[in-house]
């Protein structure tokens, strides 16, 4: 039996034939309730991707080639995914909001056979073509150019799935190039393979308990293929995805009523706009049951809210893990909201929970060096805060770009690999980790290193403050500790007011009343929304605040 992931699609095809795989909105999206959809089965997606991939075998395509898909989220988009896999070729997936520069990097550097891609993106390719000599495989979904006169879409779909050629892939073989997203330096193209996976998805099935039947309201593009290859309905949402924070909450919560979905998948930026207007509007969604978060760390409040909206026996998971390495640990709301919350508010940062099965970690000494081999570590001990490491069937090996980083982030054990997270925390008694911030973003005085996720949290309990944001100004080791303020929207004090001054004096004296945060005094609103990762809309850019708190404490 092949081990090529896109193969459990026909699975689902055969066991649930007539089940419902995707439904698009359509109509007006000035229609909320009762809006219509468009929908496709798991027989009708599998069939489509065949054909797909058999027009994609005609025109050259074969096992080992790299493809860059560029394809906004939606049927298209999953239907091309299961394609491209089914053919063998290793998929080049990229957030094309990271900017034009890093993206060109990205592509460059993937070195692509060929680009399926809109318009658009093919009259980039076409621009800058000498820096993509290999892309002769090239697809258009959309309207044809004559600039670019490749087969489209359409053209492909004129073949027939019984025409589609299966490939022997192994667990081994290369699926797809996905880049992180440049959070905490340029983006790196991570290497997934069938294996990896074939593996998440079933850590995912067992750990959450998902089985097929069930309906998803999907608000992050990966997660959507997931559900694909899970046996779960998944329900586009009426939203820009690489724009979670912006979402209109009653949309969302009108297409659950509408489909009495059972589970969702968002970001917290997602989930703080919904919870937020659950909490002011008093409303529910009680077919809710499974609800999902990543991408960040989730504030208790977000989870009280969102508790307080879902079936009253529903869960809410905040998986832990990065794209180089995902998942790795996961908790339940109630483990937060009941023992977690209190101490991640007192500064003691916060708890990701127990790990996956097949997952090892350690906790090893701080190092911003490369390291060669697992001897050049030191593990540390219960409590004690260092940086963490993982190993397992769900983490990456390699990247596949800018390779000189993997000395930086791989340690070789033997046949093993290890990954070292960029995160910095402790485990406890319980073998839980502690998640205390981003190794790069720790803050060094010359008396003490203070930690974003571990000061933050305090700040962050003033019932004006969103988020918060910890920057060190100055020479390594000799930093002057600065907190950037968000309030919220409906509680921005006017610049210069005497309620500005009101609220920071309040803020400064929070901090002095917990020993995490006692030494900073340096604390500034700013003037707009804090800079966040374009796929999560949730990871702070501490480096972009660095640059405007050293303008501020230079005044």
């Amino acid at each position: 039996m092949t081990s090529n992931v896109a193969h459990r699609i026909s699975q689902h095809a055969i066991m649930t034939p007539d089940q419902i795989a995707i439904a698009t909105p359509t109509g007006s999206h000035r229609q909320r309730t009762n809006r219509s959809y468009r929908t496709i089965s798991f027989r009708e997606l599998d069939q489509r991707s065949s054909s797909i991939a058999a027009g994609l075998q005609a025109m050259g395509m074969s096992p080992g080639q790299r493809i860059v898909l560029l394809v906004r989220f939606g049927e298209d988009f999953i239907a091309l995914v299961f394609a491209l896999l089914k053919v063998g070729v290793t998929l080049i997936l990229i957030d094309p909001g990271m900017g034009k520069k890093n993206l060109l990097q990205c592509l460059a550097a993937a070195e692509p056979d060929g680009f399926v891609a809109i318009p658009q993106a093919h009259g980039i390719r076409w621009w800058f073509g000498k820096q993509f000599p290999k892309a002769k495989l090239n697809v258009t979904v959309g309207r044809r150019f004559r600039l670019f006169p490749s087969p489209t879409l359409d053209d492909l779909e004129r073949s027939s799935a019984n025409d589609y050629r299966p490939v022997d892939t192994q667990n081994s073989d290369s699926a797809a190039i996905i880049f992180t997203t440049g959070s905490t330096g340029p983006p790196k193209g991570v290497l997934y393979t069938h294996g990896t996976f074939n593996h998440q998805i079933d850590q995912l099935v067992s750990r959450y308990a998902i089985e097929p039947g069930g309906i998803d309201l999907s608000c992050f593009p990966l997660f959507g293929l997931f559900n694909a290859v899970m046996g779960t309905t998944t329900i586009l949402p009426d939203m820009n995805p690489i724009r979670p924070a912006d979402v209109d909450p009653p949309r969302l919560l009108d297409a659950i009523d509408q489909w009495f979905i059972g589970q969702s998948f968002g970001s917290p930026a997602l989930w703080t706009a919904v919870g937020n207007y659950c909490q002011s509007t008093g409303r529910k969604v009680p077919s809710l049951m499974r609800v999902l978060s990543a991408g960040a760390p989730v504030s208790p409040r977000i989870l009280r809210w969102m508790r307080s909206a879902i079936h009253e026996d529903g869960q809410i998971h905040t998986p832990y893990g990065a794209t180089e390495a995902l998942p790795i640990a996961s908790i339940e709301s109630r483990d937060v909201i009941n023992e977690t919350a209190a101490q991640a508010e007192q500064g003691h940062g916060t708890c990701v929970g127990h790990r996956f099965s097949g997952i090892e970690w350690q906790v090893i000494q701080i190092d911003d060096g490369p390291l060669h081999g697992i001897e050049q570590s030191h593990e540390l001990p219960i409590g004690q805060i260092g940086e963490l490491i993982v190993s397992g069937p769900v983490v990456s090996t390699e990247y596949v770009t800018l390779k000189d980083q993997n000395a930086f982030h791989k340690i070789v054990d033997g046949e093993r690999i290890w990954h070292r997270m960029g995160d910095v925390g402790y485990l406890d008694e319980h073998q839980r980790f502690w998640y205390c911030g981003r190794k790069s973003h720790r803050v060094t005085t010359n008396r003490e290193t203070l930690y974003t996720e571990r000061c933050e949290a305090v700040i962050n309990t003033h019932p004006s403050i969103y988020r918060s944001a910890l920057v060190g100004v100055g020479a390594k080791d000799e930093q002057q500790p600065v907190c950037i303020i968000e309030p919220w929207s409906q509680m921005r004090p006017k610049k210069h007011s005497e309620q500005e001054q009101v609220l920071l004096e309040e803020i400064r004296q929070l901090g002095q009343q917990n020993s995490t945060t006692a030494s900073i005094d340096r604390f500034y609103i700013y003037p707009k929304k804090l800079p966040t990762d374009i796929r999560h809309n949730s990871k702070i850019f501490r480096e972009q605040l660095r640059a405007w708190a050293e303008a501020k404490v230079a005044k």
